[in-house]
Formats: C-alpha cells, structure tokens, sequence
C-alpha cells in the first residue's frame, strides 16, 4: 500500500508558558501542505525498514515508521511486513515531516489490516510518538494548544493560494530554539489574529522563535525579507525552523531566488 505523508507549516506560533513536566505549551494553527514523502508498506516474511532519499540520521531501529509498527502490533499482533520511505521533506525543518510518516504508517496499517481502529484512538497512538504527530491522523487545518498535541478545528482556508517554501539546511535543535524564547501570553489570541484577511497577517501573527533564531542565523530573515520582496502576503518560519515559507496570491516566477536552497511551490488545498 502507497501512500504520500505530507508536511505542515504553522502559522503563528505562540510559546505560552513552560509545563511542570519539562515541556512548553504553545499556541498554533497547523497547516498541510502537499509537500510529501512516499511511504509503502507491503507483506513480508520478516518485518524490516528501508529509506532513499535524503538520509535519515540515527539508529534504524529507532525511526518513528517501524516504531509505529511495533506499538500497534503488540495490541494487534500485526504480521510482518516491510516498511520503504522515500524521503523528501527536510528533516528537522519545522515541517513535521517525521512525525506524518508516523502518523501514515498508523492509519495505512489500520487500513491494510482492516483494524477498524477509530480516528479518536489512531490520534492516541500518534501521541505515543511525538507531540505533533497526532495532527496528521486528522491532517485538516487546526489550532493547536497544549504541547501541541490538542487540537481544535479552525475554519481557515487558504485554498487557491499558493506557498513557496524555503529551507537553507540549517539545523535547529529544540533545546536551541527555546533558549532564545521567554514564554509569555500573547496579547491577541491568534484565532482572531488568523479570521483576518492574509495580507493583516505580516504584523500581527509572530512565530515566537523568530527573534531569537533570526539573531543568531540572520539569513533566515534574509530569506523571509525576500519572499515579501517577491510579493508574498505573508512570510514566516515554520515551527522552530529552519525552514521559510510565504504564501502567495498565485504562483510566483523563483528564477534567480534561492538557488542554493531546497525549495517547494505549490498550491494550498
């Protein structure tokens, strides 16, 4: 079974408040967008992962698609089978891009297995295995709150528009990214902020991160200036980074921009 885990931006990011147990709570609207992986599962004798593309850094054992498989079959006693990801989306960009193959490999299982296993209980399993992952079983626009993992339907809808998305491979960890971030209240609450026409966005919906990260990779901003400069009604970071993003009224002529950079157009849905 193919199937095409896409990414996701945030629009908006909020760092509310820091948690007892070690993590912030945050507020955001994630965004899907058609940036995607290829992921296929199929029967096999014994149960194995591959991966081509752009190399996916630590142990095998532990990436997130066979870690989906595993916690799924010791509740279903799956038979074996062979995961192959084909990797596209940055790693460690601010896309989300891990967490959807996670969340892929358990909605593609349900199906390939006929588990029946119900939407609400596909989104406890993806919170097994990263704060955001739950997002893709839905995969719809959603304000996120708490750490990131409870969601809210919104509304808003960018279809028609276009993004170009921007990532200089710059590698950002999470620990780095917090410490240039003093958690606090936002004045408006970015559900109001976003029921706003697009081109009120550039000043008004902030990605906490930005300040701290911009001051210590200033190209960042470059690039962020540059998508305003090509006509972008709105530009930002995505998550804690690295990569850029400006959404568009239709789709923009990129010659001559960010040529050293992977780059990704497309039309929202």
């Amino acid at each position: 079974m193919l199937v095409f885990p896409n990414a996701k931006i945030n629009i908006g990011l909020n760092i509310t408040e820091k948690r007892s147990d070690g993590f912030h709570n945050i507020s955001s609207v994630f965004y899907p967008v058609n940036w995607t992986d290829a992921l296929e599962i199929t029967w096999s004798d014994t149960t194995s992962f591959s991966a081509d593309g752009i190399v996916i850094p630590g142990n095998e054992s532990e990436n997130l698609c066979l870690k989906a498989f595993n916690m799924l079959s010791a509740d279903y006693d799956l038979r074996p089978v062979h995961i192959h990801l084909l990797k596209a989306i940055p790693i460690g960009a601010g896309l989300g891009g891990g967490s959807a193959d996670a969340a892929f490999t358990i909605s593609t299982l349900n199906k390939l297995f006929d588990l029946n296993i119900s939407e609400e209980k596909q989104i406890d399993y993806a919170r097994r295995l990263g704060s955001d992952c739950a997002f893709f079983i839905l995969n719809k626009p959603m304000y996120c709150f708490g750490k990131g993992d409870q969601f809210e339907i919104t509304d808003l809808s960018l279809a028609g528009k276009w993004i170009v998305m921007v990532n200089p491979g710059i590698h950002i960890s999470t620990v780095e990214a917090y410490s240039g971030v003093k958690p606090a209240q936002p004045e408006t609450d970015l559900r109001t902020l976003i029921s706003s026409p697009v081109s009120t966005w550039k000043d008004a919906v902030r990605n906490d991160f930005e300040a701290g990260i911009f001051e210590k990779y200033p190209v960042l901003d470059e690039i962020k200036q540059s998508l305003y400069q090509k006509g972008a009604l709105y530009a930002a970071m995505s998550g804690s980074g690295s990569t850029l993003y400006g959404i568009f009224e239709s789709e923009t002529d990129l010659s001559g921009h960010f040529d050293r950079y992977n780059v990704w157009q497309g039309m929202l849905n």
